[in-house]
């Protein structure tokens, strides 16, 4: 790695080089994870490169590329898995300048890598329309880190994950190579580089389809348990009548002891929905609540006394639940879980028999292939990384729960659980040198890797 090299070449760029930015921007919310904390919390690049169109990031690409220097992108460093963090020094290419809208068509918005999401969504609800998924990040997350790092959030009931071919229609790339080139991906190329961790180049522009702006309206109801609250929740979710934009739920005590905004809405040792529910359906959702006497709608945005300037609802969802979690407790920590809908109440009991409050529970609802499947996003109360690991096998192994493990840092570990060969394949085209986020990709320095219990992969071990 030639650094000094490098930096002359892309003379005019804005490059960043003191330690407390460098380190700063070396980070993401890896911390949600003990065993990350541990892992990679000594990791820092050697600057960080703010190009601010895409030209720059051609010469940027090329300049690493001809003095074998690492390239690690950033978005609004929200990523939880330490997707952002550069394991072998070398460059933070921080994408925060790459910003703005491009192009906004009938049902399709066209912006920049690192425009934050909340910006996009402002500006489409000026022109009646709104984005399919964002993360509860939202107001600080960019739209290409996203991409590159995410698997779904608010809207997920509606549209599914990312991963649904509907939600991204094209990723602009450019590759890391002598003379990098500019790549359109469409169809099922999109998912080369999506959930790709930025390790097979570096995106420069996001189109993502959109639809006519609904009036959401933030609501809360309660349950005598979390059991009724899920088997509400699937009946909701179903309700044709009814369109939503968020369903999740929560088991007691994680509302009365996070949601502290909402303690006077949400009670003690209830079981809690959070929704956002089309405003012109509301009375299709309160005849459907009406079905159901023991659950009681404790919490309406639109009826709420604005003094108490509440957030909304999606902020106690998805991860922002971990995020409150271990704000109030820094002993807690989480998984992400694909949840067996058939044998719901049943697999619930079974965990609070056997774990009780070691695991407290919360859902997410997504649709997939039209079903409404429940995603678990547990909180996990941590003692030591060796009963984490084996909480984690015992879920696999003794109740038919799918883990996808937040604590790993390389695709294959977390959400993939796999090697994805045409995330590879694509690699070795676009990353010959492997300068990409490296570390990231087991596949591409330990071709043979199979998954080990209790093992984690990381780059510099």
């Amino acid at each position: 790695m030639n650094l000094d090299a490098f930096r002359a070449a892309i003379d005019g760029i804005e490059v960043e080089d003191r330690p407390n930015i460098v380190r700063l921007k070396s980070r993401d919310f890896f911390w949600y994870s003990p065993i990350l904390k541990r892992q990679l919390d000594g990791f820092v690049g050697d600057l960080v490169v703010s190009p601010k169109d895409e030209d720059e990031v051609v010469r940027i690409l090329a300049a690493a590329y001809a003095n074998d220097v690492p390239v690690t992108v950033r978005g609004g460093g929200t990523g939880n898995y330490g997707q952002s963090m550069p394991l072998q020094g070398g460059v933070v290419l921080h994408t925060n300048k790459l910003v703005g809208i491009t192009q906004l068509g009938e049902d399709t918005v066209t912006a920049r890598a690192g425009t934050i999401i909340e910006h996009i969504e402002h500006h489409l609800r000026e022109h009646g329309r709104e984005i399919r998924l964002f993360p509860s990040t939202t107001a600080s997350a960019s739209i290409g880190g996203f991409i590159a790092g995410g698997s779904s959030g608010v809207g997920a009931i509606r549209w599914g994950g990312l991963r649904n071919p509907a939600n991204i229609r094209r990723v602009r790339l450019v590759t890391m190579e002598e003379t990098p080139r500019i790549l359109d991906l469409t169809g099922e190329d999109i998912h080369k580089a999506a959930h790709a961790y930025g390790v097979n180049g570096v995106m420069t522009e996001i189109e993502i389809p959109v639809d006519p702006s609904s009036d959401w309206v933030d609501v809360m109801v309660t349950t005598p348990d979390f059991a009724g609250a899920n088997d509400l929740a699937i009946s909701l979710g179903e309700n044709t009548a009814v369109l939503l934009r968020m369903l999740s739920s929560f088991a007691a005590p994680i509302p009365e002891l996070f949601f502290q905004r909402f303690r006077p809405f949400v009670g003690t040792g209830r079981g809690v929905i959070a929704a956002m529910v089309r405003r012109e359906d509301l009375p299709a959702f309160t005849a459907h609540l009406a079905q159901w006497p023991t659950a009681e709608l404790v919490y309406r945005a639109d009826q709420a006394d604005p003094a108490l300037r509440l957030p909304a609802v999606f902020e106690m969802a998805w991860n922002h639940t971990t995020l409150r979690a271990i704000k109030t407790d820094p002993g807690l920590t989480y998984l992400q879980m694909m949840f067996p809908r058939d044998a719901m109440a049943e697999t619930i009991a079974a965990l609070d028999t056997h774990f009780g409050d070691e695991i407290m529970l919360h859902f997410e609802f997504t649709r997939f292939s039209g079903v409404v499947s429940p995603v678990a996003m547990p909180i996990i109360r941590f003692s030591t990384e060796e009963r984490l690991e084996a909480l984690i096998a015992a879920l696999e192994r003794d109740f038919g729960i799918t883990v996808f493990n937040p604590h790993r840092v390389t695709l294959e570990e977390g959400g993939m659980k796999r090697t994805d060969i045409s995330q590879l394949e694509f690699k070795r085209q676009t990353d010959p040198k492997g300068l990409m986020n490296p570390g990231k990709m087991i596949a591409w320095t330990h071709p043979d890797w199979q998954p080990e219990a209790g093992k984690s992969f990381l780059f510099q071990e």
